[in-house]
């Protein structure tokens, strides 16, 4: 990379040739891609391998929302005509057990990786600069070690934000990642927040057995989403008995005698109380900035201490760039991973690659799924495009009738002028996968006619491509 990896700096200091602070889902390809280039890089982890998408996102939550699914599975087996028994009853600690070896699999998998590269060493501590070319890591081992390169990458990550709330730091509250080691079901949880993660963790738990209300500062679930697709997430999960309040503005938490919490909120210029046993703070995440001693570097940051980036991910400092989350923008695992490809284009490959234009697609893990890529129809007119708006519900969808899963809708936005696709979104059985179809038709720059027109098989959840656009 034109210069000296191995050149000693003074008896303290290590030169690398290239640094990674944080081993999450864009560290950890880029680590293995510079190893087989036998690039020597010192890979610094605070916590985990994997980062929060392995250890605290999606697996354990996608593992744990598998048992939710099959305790609800379990409760409707009679309108299959099938009959297993007059009560499910859902072992927490099994539960956890099941999704504890999942997450131990794929870290432990991670791990070994490493091992694969003598160039690459993994450094367990944390790590803050000392100036733009310089890194101290406190060792979790104790000590500490100073490293040096040219080249330095930070993949941090976010971690949940807790909002200003009046009593709430005098409580015991969860956050995901504590409530991923809930080994209790709580008998009421209340979550403030109706993003992604709040309707997730909100579903799981409900068909765990717990009630559970929503309080949503907003005017919708799902702020970026259209209107109707958000009220349609919140007819479902008031038929799973989900209580969801909208226009909630959470103002103070207290424990009432007996160990009850109750929140005091304003709804609508209306003061009004909730009460439950337990408490999830799912309002959204901050960045992992603050003990990295950025300005040390002169790495620049927005007011909410993302990392400013261009559309190359190189940060204010030449030679260091900042990749997944704690950039800010969409906090998507696929998007860690399309992060490392840009960095590898650019940077190993002498390409050109850019987050101008990228899409971004992603999928909600409720039951049904909401899969969603491009503009949502408010988006697109607000960006002047002339559009039609195409809309399935999922009870008219052979394949979901037959399953019984016809709670949603497909919903997919169209160019006037072009006849292509500007965006959709899939609330159903599968939406994810749906929603994929419609990302690779937008890549293929197909018309909806050509969707219209396809042959698929049947009886499939592709088919209702078909009739999605049948009416135009």
């Amino acid at each position: 990379m034109g210069y000296d990896m191995e050149r000693p700096l003074n008896g303290l200091t290590q030169r690398f040739g290239a640094i990674i602070i944080g081993a999450g889902q864009a560290a950890r390809p880029l680590a293995y891609e510079l190893g087989k280039r036998s690039i020597k890089t010192a890979v610094v982890e605070k916590d985990f391998v994997g980062g929060s998408c392995i250890n605290y996102g999606c697996t354990p939550t996608k593992t744990m929302l598998a048992s939710a699914h099959a305790a609800d599975l379990a409760r409707r087996l009679p309108g299959y005509g099938v009959y297993a028994g007059d009560e499910v009853a859902v072992a927490m600690p099994q539960v956890l057990k099941r999704k504890n070896r999942v997450v131990g699999q794929f870290r432990h998998s991670q791990e070994e990786q490493f091992a694969h590269y003598e160039c690459l060493e993994l450094i367990y501590g944390e790590a803050a600069f000392q100036d733009k070319q310089t890194v101290e890591v406190r060792l979790r081992t104790g000590g500490r070690r100073s490293l040096q390169s040219e080249l330095i990458f930070i993949n941090c990550g976010t971690r949940a934000a807790v909002p200003p709330v009046a009593g709430l730091a005098e409580l015991d509250y969860l956050m995901s990642r504590t409530l991923l080691d809930l080994a209790e079901i709580p008998e009421h949880l209340l979550i403030l927040g109706g993003g992604y993660i709040g309707l997730e963790f909100g579903q799981m738990f409900r068909r765990f057995g717990s009630a559970v209300t929503i309080l949503q500062r907003g005017g919708q679930l799902l702020s970026r989403e259209d209107p109707e697709v958000a009220l349609e997430m919140e007819r479902i999960l008031r038929q799973d008995g989900i209580a969801v309040h909208t226009h909630t503005q959470a103002q103070r938490v207290t424990r009432l005698t007996g160990g009850t919490l109750q929140i005091t909120a304003e709804a609508n210029g209306t003061t009004c109380r909730f009460t439950g046993s337990h408490l999830l703070v799912a309002a959204g995440t901050q960045p992992n900035t603050d003990a990295l001693n950025l300005p040390a570097a002169g790495v620049a940051v927005d007011e909410g201490g993302f990392i400013r980036v261009n559309d190359q991910l190189q940060t204010s400092q030449p030679g260091i760039y900042a990749l997944g989350d704690i950039k800010g923008g969409p906090a998507f695992t696929h998007i860690s991973y399309d992060d490392y490809r840009i960095i590898r284009t650019n940077l190993l490959d002498g390409g050109s690659a850019s987050t101008r234009d990228r899409m971004v697609p992603y999928t909600v893990f409720t039951d049904p799924q909401l899969g969603r890529v491009g503009l949502t129809e408010t988006e697109a007119r607000r960006q002047g495009y002339r559009t039609k708006t195409a809309r399935l519900p999922m009870r008219s969808v052979a394949r979901a009738i037959e399953l019984d899963q016809t709670r949603g809708l497909i919903q997919a936005v169209v160019d006037l002028d072009t006849d292509k696709l500007l965006g959709a979104a899939v609330l159903g059985m599968e939406g994810g996968e749906i929603m994929a179809m419609l990302q690779i038709a937008m890549m293929g720059n197909l018309s909806y006619q050509a969707l219209r027109d396809s042959t698929f098989a049947h009886p499939t959840l592709a088919e209702a491509l078909n009739s999605l656009f049948a009416g135009f």
